[in-house]
């Protein structure tokens, strides 16, 4: 049996990772600001603690670890995935919206993962999910400020990966493209309000139509990429990274057609940067 602390657990992807690790016999202690929430939906289940998690509160964090490890003795995964996202033009955003959207989706995340690192290393063992997203790899107009928060997430994971492996504690980046769940409504979604007028017609000006068009009409099935996360975990050798959804493994290999592109084109002025090689010296 595997111990899961999973945040944001109430809703989306977080509520369906707590459904298919109980029906898998294992133990989940599932984070939301109100437990209540979670256990409406799970009910009173020997495998399930609720306890209270606002991941900016650094404090609960570790009171939320120290409750799952005094019920249940260890945490074998723990998956990062609370956060929102943010939609329009970098110059659309204000101050005060990034400092919000960087306080959840990165600086909750290390609030948490610092929490439970702790144990994690005392066991010698441990797998950690941070999710990232599709635009963590491929930057997208109207989401840039959130993209940036994901591009955070996949740099410290590739980090953590090679920082935490002398301990057997494993990294994995979940990458999910658009998936049906209620990231695109307004309880998961912020709009900058201070829309330019300029923006308009423009890609990231469009970008807040289809957002409002997408919504609930997205391709991939959150059910399925739960049971691929529970899938994925129980595997011998899991991947630094995960991504899912066709639209997804489609962005990536397009990116990295258009980065080798770009490389050949320029790769002789990106050589000449080095110092002249030095002649070997012959004794």
């Amino acid at each position: 049996m595997k111990v899961w602390f999973i945040t944001g657990a109430s809703r989306g992807f977080g509520a369906l990772m707590t459904k298919e690790a109980l029906a898998a016999g294992d133990a989940v202690i599932a984070t939301a600001r109100n437990p209540k929430t979670v256990t409406e939906q799970f009910g009173d289940h020997p495998n399930l603690l609720a306890v209270a998690l606002d991941v900016t509160n650094e404090a609960q964090a570790k009171e939320a670890a120290a409750a799952g490890i005094a019920r249940f003795g260890r945490i074998d995964v723990l998956a990062n995935n609370a956060g929102y996202g943010l939609l329009g033009a970098v110059e659309e955003a204000t101050a005060e919206e990034i400092e919000k959207l960087y306080a959840t989706n990165v600086f909750g995340l290390l609030k948490v993962t610092r929490a439970v690192l702790p144990y994690m290393r005392r066991q010698r063992s441990g797998h950690v999910l941070n999710f990232s997203s599709i635009g963590g790899y491929f930057g997208y107009p109207g989401w840039g400020i959130y993209g940036s928060t994901k591009f955070a997430v996949e740099g410290l994971s590739e980090s953590m990966a090679a920082e935490l492996d002398p301990f057997g504690i494993k990294v994995t980046i979940i990458e999910p493209g658009f998936f049906r769940t209620d990231f695109l409504a307004d309880t998961s979604l912020a709009i900058s309000p201070a829309s330019i007028a300029d923006y308009e017609g423009t890609p990231a000006g469009n970008m807040r139509n289809f957002a409002a068009d997408a919504n609930h009409a997205q391709p991939g099935n959150p059910a399925r990429l739960a049971a691929g996360i529970v899938t994925m975990v129980n595997s011998a050798n899991p991947p630094l990274r995960m991504p899912f959804g066709s639209d997804t493994v489609a962005m990536i290999e397009a990116q990295h057609a258009s980065v080798e592109k770009e490389l050949a084109a320029w790769r002789e002025l990106a050589l000449s940067t080095d110092f002249p090689s030095e002649a070997t010296v012959s004794v």
